[in-house]
Order: C-alpha cells, then structure tokens, then sequence
C-alpha cells in the first residue's frame, strides 16, 4: 500500500487515535482475554491484558508485548546508530526510510519471542505523538494494520507520558501523585502527574534540550556517539577537572523551571575552538595533552548542564508540594537518565527534600516498546483506548500523528517564559482532551 501523505494541518481527523478519549466498551473478549496461543510459554489466566507497544518516534524501531501484571514478554529494538554517525544526528527522511525496513521484523520478532500471534493479543498501543512525523507514522500504520486485521482495539499513546508511566512498571508502590524528569535528545519536562492522564507541566525545554547538548558536543569532541552522546561525555568526563572550563549556568536570572541548552552548546563550542581540538581527529588517536583538554572540556560541560537540572528541580519540588503535599517521589526518565553522573547528582537533590528517587533500569530508560505496552495498559484498564480500524484504509488517508504534542497544562508560576508552547504548541495537550472527555 503506497504511504499515504500526512496533512500539517491536519488536527482532528475523523479517524484518529485516542482523539475523544471516550470510555468504548466493547464486547468482554476485547477487554479481558486470556491467551490462546498454544505455544505462550506462560500459564493462561482470565483476566490477563496483553499489550503490543510499539514505538518509532525518533531513531530507534521498538517492540514489545507486556501482560498486565508487569511481566514483559519481549522487547525488541532495532537501532539506528549507524546512521546518526553518518549524518550527525537525526535525519528525518533517512529515519523514516530505517523504520519502514524494520519494522514488520521488529514487530514479528516480539511476537516470536513472546510465543505468541496477532491473536493472542488485548489491544495495540503505539506512540503518536511527540515526534519525528514521518518516523511516528510508521508505527502508527503498521499498528493499525494490525489490529484492523485483527480486530483490536487500538490506543494512542503520548510519547513522554509512557517514560513516566514506565517506572510504575517497576516500582509497584510508586502511586499518584509524583513528580517527574523527563530528560531525552529532544525533550525536557518537568511535570507533577497527579492521577493518570492529570499532568501539570512546571517546566519545559525553551531550545535545546539536554540530550541534544550531549550529542553536539560529544561530536565536536571527537567521541565516538554510535551509544549516542551521554555516556561517551561521561565516560570521557572521569578523566578530567570539571572546574578547569567556566561554563556559565543556563537561565540563573529565570526564576521558573524551564531549561535551555543553547548558550551552554555554544560555551562548549568556543571553548573547543580556543583548545583547537579538531573533531576529525578521534578521542583515540588524540595525543595526551589533546585528550585531557578535551576531558576537562566533558568534565565541565557535564557538571553545568546537571546543575542546571538540579536548580530546576529544587524549585520544581517546592512547587509541587504546595499543591500535594503528598508527593513521596521522584521519577527521572528518559534515554539522560541512563547516564550515572545525572541520577547520583539528582539523588542527592531528592533526598535533601525528603523524596525518593525512581528511575527506570537503562533499558526502559531509552526509547522503547515496553513503556508504550504499559501506558497502553494503564488507559485500556479504565476504558481510554479506540475501537478496532477498518481493515483496509485508503491510501489516502490521513494518520493522527502529532509531532507537537504537550502533556499537560503549564503551571501559573511558570508560563510566563514557556515560549516554546505558544509557538509550538499544535494539539491539545493530552490532560486538556482528558480533562474535556470526563466532563461530557
């Protein structure tokens, strides 16, 4: 089937994923099905919800089938590293093109892996929002293929809210309400999630989040960023003086909780210059005085860019506890939080304001289809998920995807220098739509 054209202007199709976020109750072998397949390895129980997640919002091609007692079946990921040290980082057409190639093996691997078919499964969740448009279309198509075929219900789900989601897979005690770091390539977000699908967004990245800072300057570094450019910093960083280069620290004389990594990527960019580092030359056939200048230079860009998020979360805290006073926890996720240096540096912030810290393990810190599975599951079991597609859809039509999509409402105290949602914002958030559905 030719790849249909997405619309920018495209808001509400009238076939859409998770659009009305209406209760849909259809028959019970829809919600509540035990497995069928004669080759599952596990026992086969009534009751049990099993979730395909899949998710292709950026560079990675995932898949996972999860049970709704937290047991992850499989999980397969299919990378693109090759290609981000090709061209630099992300190219949307060429990310796009990876996922097309993969994602019928990705997702039949899962299946295989699970001991499972199309059949044995509850419903489909895929990412669709936010993203890449030509890379989550991929997945969203393919989903739909799925449980168009296979009459599933289907469920949209929002990309940042699956890395929060994901730690209440591991944490059984981590209840409503918490706080949460999301800290990736693209996005950060601080956000108080007080029930599922009830989000307040305390801050958010304004340019450049700190995933993409790690990248740019592990690249003009030298480094080697086929595992992307956080741990390849950190690493290079043990060797250095992290006070030898004075970074200033983004947004001191902002009073809210927003970030910014453009000025610190330009700091890192002028301090390489005046080292005369040249990148084409690799950390590995640096000579040693090359290859200390450069450690410093990690050592020091990695302690500003973390301070910048403890300042940030240190008011974002107290923000929140004015308004639940409850909150027991802190959740960092998101592919940044898999760098060590981050999570012992934040852990220190949380306990001196009496929270707990949660992250994800590394594998569920990074893209994938596990956390997409399980925020699936969360809406399936309170009724949020959409009917089965038609199994077959013309060519032309026009796949719910959302490249800009928030996830919460801004908090009072901080919009006033949220200028990255009034110029981006295109949807509306995910809170806002759910908050809509229940008053009808």
């Amino acid at each position: 089937m030719a790849i249909p054209t997405i619309s920018r202007v495209n808001f509400f199709p009238k076939t859409s994923l998770f659009t009305s976020l209406r209760r849909i109750h259809l028959p019970h072998k829809h919600s509540t099905r035990s497995f069928s397949s004669v080759h599952s390895r596990t026992p086969k129980r009534d009751g049990d919800i099993v979730v395909l997640g899949i998710e292709t919002s950026c560079d990675d091609t995932a898949a996972a089938i999860v049970r709704s007692d937290g047991e992850i079946l499989s999980q397969v990921i299919s990378s693109q590293a090759d290609l981000l040290v090709k061209y630099g980082g992300v190219a949307p057409k060429m990310a796009e093109e990876a996922h097309s190639q993969v994602i019928d093996q990705v997702v039949q691997d899962a299946l295989d892996k699970a001991y499972m078919t199309e059949k044995d499964l509850t419903a489909v969740a895929v990412t669709i929002g936010p993203g890449l448009s030509l890379c989550l279309r991929v997945g969203v198509q393919k989903a739909r293929r799925i449980a168009g075929g296979f009459n599933l219900p289907i469920i949209g789900v929002h990309h940042m809210e699956a890395h929060a989601l994901v730690a209440r897979l591991i944490e059984k005690d981590l209840q409503f309400p918490f706080m949460a770091l999301l800290i990736s390539g693209g996005h950060n977000l601080l956000i108080l999630a007080r029930d599922l699908g009830q989000y307040i967004q305390l801050g958010t990245t304004i340019d450049d989040a700190i995933g993409e800072a790690y990248d740019k300057s592990a690249k003009w570094l030298g480094l080697d960023i086929r595992r992307s450019g956080g741990p390849a910093i950190e690493e290079l960083a043990r060797e250095g003086n992290d006070k030898s280069v004075s970074f200033s620290v983004p947004m001191r004389q902002h009073k809210d909780c927003n970030f910014s990594y453009a000025g610190l990527k330009t700091q890192v960019r002028l301090a390489i210059e005046s080292k005369k580092i040249d990148a084409t030359i690799p950390i590995s056939s640096a000579s040693y005085e090359d290859r200390l200048s450069r450690a410093d230079i990690a050592a020091s860009f990695q302690r500003v860019a973390v301070l910048h998020l403890e300042e940030r979360c240190e008011r974002a805290i107290q923000w929140a506890l004015k308004m639940e006073p409850s909150i027991r926890h802190l959740v960092v996720s998101g592919g940044v939080a898999s760098n060590q240096y981050v999570r012992a540096r934040l852990d220190t912030v949380v306990k001196k304001n009496g929270l707990q810290l949660v992250c994800p393990p590394p594998r569920l810190c990074t893209d994938n289809g596990v956390m997409v599975a399980w925020t699936g599951i969360e809406h399936f079991r309170v009724g949020r998920y959409d009917p089965p597609p038609p199994a077959e859809e013309p060519e032309d039509f026009l796949y719910d995807v959302r490249p800009r999509w928030p996830l919460g409402e801004e908090y009072a105290e901080g919009s006033n220098f949220s200028r990255s949602l009034r110029t981006a914002r295109i949807h509306p958030s995910l809170t806002s739509l759910i908050q809509a559905s229940m008053q009808q």
